[in-house]
């Protein structure tokens, strides 16, 4: 298994305090697919991280490659809406985790 952290790119910098309602009913499926993803196990963490006026998404994932990295991230719904949004995928050769919590 490899690991790969995504960011998820908005189209304008000051995204998602200025989204609209299409972006935010894309944005609610982006989410609720993500949420899928950590509950198959493909997903470790997944987030947003605001910067500045905007912010943009994480998520790291542990896949079989990147070619499975890149499957995930052309499935997510906020890609294939069509509204702008991109991914870049980095792979990470090593990660530290703390232990599950019990």
């Amino acid at each position: 298994m490899a690991y790969f952290f995504l960011r998820l790119l908005s189209p304008r910098p000051t995204f998602p305090h200025d989204g609209t309602g299409e972006e935010m009913a894309a944005m609610k499926r982006h989410a609720e697919y993500w949420q899928r993803n950590a509950f198959a196990g493909s997903a470790i963490i997944v987030g947003p991280v605001f910067e500045g006026e905007g912010g943009w998404g994480m998520a790291v994932v542990e896949v079989e490659d990147q070619a499975a990295a890149q499957a995930l991230a052309d499935s997510d719904p906020i890609i294939t809406s069509g509204l702008g949004f991109r991914f870049d995928i980095l792979p990470m050769p090593s990660i530290i985790s703390r232990p599950p919590a019990v």
